[in-house]
């Protein structure tokens, strides 16, 4: 393993886990360590109740994310969430919608099949992921959940290409099922603007992913029930520390599964999560630098 170890660290990655927890160094542009992000706001109505709840609390939200998919919206759904965003000063992400398990596979419904995620089958789903992203952001939409490597690689091409806006953003979603340093550069190589590992990551993993990469890390803090269920709001103190700059994904556990169809009143729910996560911070980590309202990019 020492020359294994040796070539990795050779080419600038990490030799291992980095079990000694090293404090991270690196920031968002505006200076911060962390930021918020909610997801699984389906629309309009359940966006706009969540920005008021958020209001109450007086907490800075920097990300909303809908992943049910573009393709799910309609173009007044789509054109009212930008608004809302615009408005609230923050980041709308929206996801693409063809995926695995909207399409005609069987395979995906198996136990074996799971191992797919959410990755797309044959060129003409990749064409049709393609499309939904230009629909969104012919309304305005700039920052996208995608779930597909080969999607991602195109994405970036064509957003280099002039073909889509380009200052459009690509976050990766944890269905991906990246867990390691070498995935995640990668990912960063072929057009991530953020990436969100595995659910379940380790802290000593984490710790040595921000080695690896400077891109914004996106860490669920709670999960819903589909996804393992777990709330890690005591870890979210040396999650700030290890891996900035971080995305806090906060607000999963009041679902039931990924795409759950959020009510208004989970979305008070979800700003509560969010206040509590708030309240971890201030009384373990006061010293963290968050950005202010605003700060999206």
């Amino acid at each position: 393993m020492k020359e294994t170890r040796a070539f990795l660290k050779k080419i600038g990655m990490p030799e291992g886990d980095a079990y000694n927890l090293p404090t991270s160094e690196k920031r968002f542009s505006d200076g911060a360590q962390y930021r918020f992000e909610v997801p699984g706001i389906q629309g309009p109505k359940v966006m706009e109740a969540l920005l008021e709840a958020i209001d109450k609390y007086g907490i800075a939200l920097h990300r909303i994310t809908q992943t049910k998919g573009i393709m799910m919206l309609t173009d007044n759904e789509i054109m009212e969430m930008v608004r809302l965003a615009k408005e609230a000063q923050t980041d709308l992400i929206l996801a693409i919608g063809p995926r695995a398990t909207t399409d005609t596979s069987a395979s995906v419904n198996t136990p074996e099949g799971v191992r797919m995620g959410y990755r797309l089958r044959g060129q003409e789903q990749i064409v049709r992921a393609v499309e939904d992203v230009k629909r969104a952001a012919s309304f305005g939409c700039r920052s996208f959940l995608v779930y597909d490597e080969g999607c991602l690689w195109l994405l970036n091409e064509m957003r280099k290409a002039g073909e889509i806006p380009a200052d459009c953003h690509f976050k990766v979603s944890a269905h991906t099922g990246h867990g390691n340093p070498c995935s995640a550069k990668l990912l960063e190589m072929i057009g991530a603007d953020s990436v969100n590992p595995v659910r379940d990551i380790q802290l000593q993993m984490l710790a040595a992913m921000r080695q690896a990469i400077d891109i914004p890390i996106d860490i669920h803090t709670e999960n819903p029930k589909s996804t393992g269920g777990f709330i890690r709001h005591y870890e979210v103190p040396e999650m700030i520390r290890v891996a900035a700059p971080i995305y806090l994904k906060t607000g999963g556990s009041v679902a039931q599964t990924h795409s759950w169809d959020s009510t208004t009143d989970d979305a008070r729910k979800r700003a509560k999560q969010v206040s509590l996560v708030k309240r971890m911070i201030d009384n373990y980590y006061p010293e963290a630098i968050g950005s202010e309202k605003g700060s999206i990019r």
